[in-house]
């Protein structure tokens, strides 16, 4: 059977993932991936009809990625799609944030990511697709939150890098670039109306559109999606300006 996997599955964008996938792949076994087991059931209760698969796991350790892929390789899954949600980030100065939350998010947002992409597409035949969540902060470095942009532009890069690599075996990879969101990242990078203009003023995109367009957009062979008009005109001026002028408007 067709399988959809989906990290960071608990809450925010990962739930709406579920939902979209159960929409767009109904015949497919989905498993949701996080730490929290208690928070996955919820999920999972969400589109009770749908055959889930509830996979407890830390992904931002040695020993939980082991398992994983221990997994992987006893239950021999016909990936159709593995969506690469699970990350964080920390709103504030590199000289202030702990050191250690800092690496963590590197860890996580790049390490686990790419760990996880080389494991899924053993799994994975002509017409699958990989989605990897990044985020318009990839465009331009921003400061504040210096750590988390020069991940996410990681992620877009080595997304756009993989897709190519995979075009031969017909297996598509998609990086998602949206703006914020309310979800449970926003308590997370300790971000409010408070301590930033930026994201006061910012619109918000809507989660469950950017999830069911972003996989929509993948399983038709897209290279890329990130919604609002605001957002897609960010991407190109990234392109055309130079960073040191843009990075004025980017601080978070």
């Amino acid at each position: 059977m067709d399988t959809v996997i989906i990290t960071g599955a608990s809450s925010g964008l990962g739930r709406e993932y579920f939902k979209a996938a159960v929409k767009l792949l109904p015949e497919c076994e989905f498993w949701l991936v996080a730490r929290r087991k208690e928070k996955l059931e919820e999920t999972a209760r969400i589109c009770e009809n749908a055959r889930t698969r509830v996979v407890e796991c830390d992904l931002d350790s040695e020993s939980g990625l082991e398992a994983f892929s221990s997994l992987l390789a006893a239950e021999k899954p016909d990936i159709k799609a593995f969506i690469n949600n699970a990350g964080f980030g920390k709103l504030g100065n590199v000289a202030d944030l702990d050191a250690f939350v800092q690496r963590d998010m590197v860890s996580l947002n790049c390490g686990t990511l790419t760990y996880l992409c080389a494991e899924a597409v053993k799994y994975m035949q002509k017409g699958s697709c990989i989605v990897n969540v990044s985020s318009i902060a990839s465009f331009v470095p921003n400061p504040r939150m210096a750590v988390y942009s020069s991940t996410k532009a990681y992620v877009t890069a080595f997304s756009k890098a993989l897709r190519e690599e995979l075009k031969p075996a017909g297996i598509n990879v998609l990086a998602v670039c949206p703006g914020p969101m309310h979800t449970e990242f926003m308590a997370v990078a300790h971000i409010t109306d408070e301590n930033s203009k930026t994201f006061r003023t910012l619109p918000y995109c809507n989660a469950e559109e950017v999830a069911y367009k972003s996989l929509a957009r993948a399983l038709k062979g897209k290279a890329f999606y990130t919604n609002k008009a605001l957002y897609k005109f960010y991407r190109v001026l990234a392109k055309l300006a130079p960073h040191n002028i843009m990075m004025k408007f980017a601080k978070c």
